[in-house]
C-alpha cells in the first residue's frame, strides 16, 4: 500500500487562515467601551473639577478680603491713637506703643484664626467633592487634638491667657506692674510671654499662664504718701504751716504742676509716741509718678522745717550762739595700763607659778 506524499504547499493551502478582522474588532470594541465610559463620566469629572476650583477660589478670595479688612481696621485704630496722642491731653491718656502692640497682637490672632477656619473648611469640602469618607479623618483629628491638648496644656494655657489679657487690656507697654512672680516695667507684651524690666535693669520673662494676679500701678492715678516724723514737743500748727507752704510752692512749679492731680493734703497725726510723732502727707499724682513726687516732697518739707526751726527726730538739738559743741571724748575714760598683757604693770601683777617639787 502506497502512502501519498503531500507537499508543504498543499498543507498550507488546506490550513484555515486567521481572520484579520478579529484583533481589529476587539480593539474597536475596547475603544468603544472606553469612549462610552468617558462619555458617561465626563460630566461628573467636569462638575467635580469646577466644584473644586470654585471652592478654592472662594476660599482664597474670602481669606484675602477678611485679612485685608482686619489689617485696615488695625491701621485705623493706630492712626486714631496717634491723632489723640498729638493733642495736649493725649499724651496722658494714650500710650501709642502700647496701643500699637495691643492692636497688632489682636490683629495677628484674628487673621490666624480666620485663615485656619477658612482654609480648613475648604480642604474638607474638597475632600468631600472626591467622595472621600471624612468620618475616620475627623475622628483621627479629634484624637490627635486631644493628645496635643494634654501634651501642650501649658502652652495652650499661656496662649489663651495672653489672648484674654490683651482683649481685656489688663496692662500694656510702659505700665509698671506687680505680677506676683516678678515686678517691673512692661517692655513687651506677647501672646505667650510678657517681658518686664526690673528696678535693677534685669529683664523678667513671665509666662502669661503663670500669672495668677496682676497689680497695675500705671492705670488711673497714683498716690504719693510722705510720713514726717518730728519731736513730740513741736507745735503742730507750725508743722502744718511749714508743710503747706512747701506743698503750695511745689504745685506752682513745673513739672510738678502737671504730675500733681490734686492738692497736697496734710491728713494729720498718723502716730504719737513718747519720743516722736508722725504727720501723714498725701497727694494724688499721675500714674507711675508717685515715687518722684514723694522724693521731691520730702526734699521740700525738710527744707521748710529747717527754715522754720522745727527739728525732726534724729537730728542734732539746736545750739545757741557762742555755745561750743561739747567734746565727745570728754566722758571717755583713759585707757588702762592693765588692758595690755605685755605691759610692765600686767607682768608685775602676774602670779608666780609654784615650784615643781616632783624633780
Amino acid at each position: 500500500m502506497e502512502v501519498p506524499v503531500v507537499s508543504l504547499s498543499v498543507l498550507l493551502a488546506a490550513a484555515p487562515s486567521p481572520e484579520p478582522g478579529g484583533s481589529l474588532g476587539e480593539a474597536a470594541e475596547q475603544a468603544g467601551n472606553a469612549a462610552g465610559w468617558v462619555e458617561e463620566n465626563w460630566s461628573t469629572w467636569l462638575s467635580t473639577g469646577l466644584r473644586i476650583l470654585l471652592i478654592v477660589a472662594v476660599a482664597i478670595t474670602l481669606r484675602y478680603l477678611i485679612r485685608r479688612a482686619l489689617t485696615n481696621l488695625i491701621e485705623r485704630m493706630n492712626r486714631s491713637a496717634q491723632a489723640v496722642e498729638g493733642t495736649a491731653l493725649g499724651g496722658l491718656l494714650v500710650n501709642a506703643e502700647r496701643r500699637r502692640q495691643r492692636s497688632e497682637a489682636i490683629g495677628s490672632v484674628l487673621r490666624s484664626v480666620a485663615s485656619f477656619v477658612i482654609m480648613g473648611t475648604a480642604a474638607l469640602m474638597v475632600l468631600g467633592a472626591f467622595k472621600i469618607n471624612l468620618a475616620p479623618l475627623l475622628a483621627s483629628a479629634g484624637v490627635a487634638g486631644v493628645a496635643l491638648g494634654f501634651g501642650a496644656r501649658n502652652l495652650v494655657t499661656d496662649f489663651l491667657s495672653g489672648v484674654f489679657m490683651i482683649l481685656e487690656d489688663q496692662y500694656g507697654v510702659g505700665d509698671t506692674v506687680d505680677a506676683g512672680v516678678a515686678s517691673g516695667e512692661v517692655i513687651e507684651v506677647g501672646l505667650r510671654v510678657t517681658k518686664l524690666r526690673g528696678d535693677n535693669g534685669e529683664i523678667w520673662y513671665v509666662r502669661n499662664g503663670e500669672v495668677k494676679r496682676i497689680g497695675n500701678l500705671s492705670q488711673g492715678w497714683s498716690t504719693a504718701g510722705v510720713d514726717v516724723t518730728v519731736r513730740p514737743t513741736e507745735n503742730l500748727q507750725h508743722v502744718r504751716e511749714a508743710i503747706a507752704t512747701a506743698a503750695d510752692a511745689m504745685t506752682k512749679e513745673e513739672p510738678w504742676s502737671e504730675r500733681l492731680w490734686g492738692p497736697v493734703e496734710v491728713l494729720g497725726l498718723d502716730a504719737v509716741l513718747l519720743d516722736s510723732m508722725t504727720v501723714r502727707v498725701t497727694a494724688k499724682t499721675m500714674p507711675g509718678k508717685a515715687l518722684g513726687v514723694e522724693r521731691e516732697l520730702r526734699w521740700r518739707i525738710k527744707q521748710a522745717l529747717d527754715d522754720a526751726g522745727i527739728r525732726m527726730v534724729g537730728t542734732l538739738p539746736l545750739q545757741t550762739e557762742g555755745e561750743s559743741a561739747a567734746d565727745p571724748t570728754a566722758a571717755m575714760a583713759a585707757p588702762s595700763a592693765y588692758a595690755s598683757a605685755t605691759s610692765p604693770q600686767s607682768l608685775a601683777t602676774t602670779p608666780i607659778p609654784p615650784p615643781n617639787l616632783s624633780k
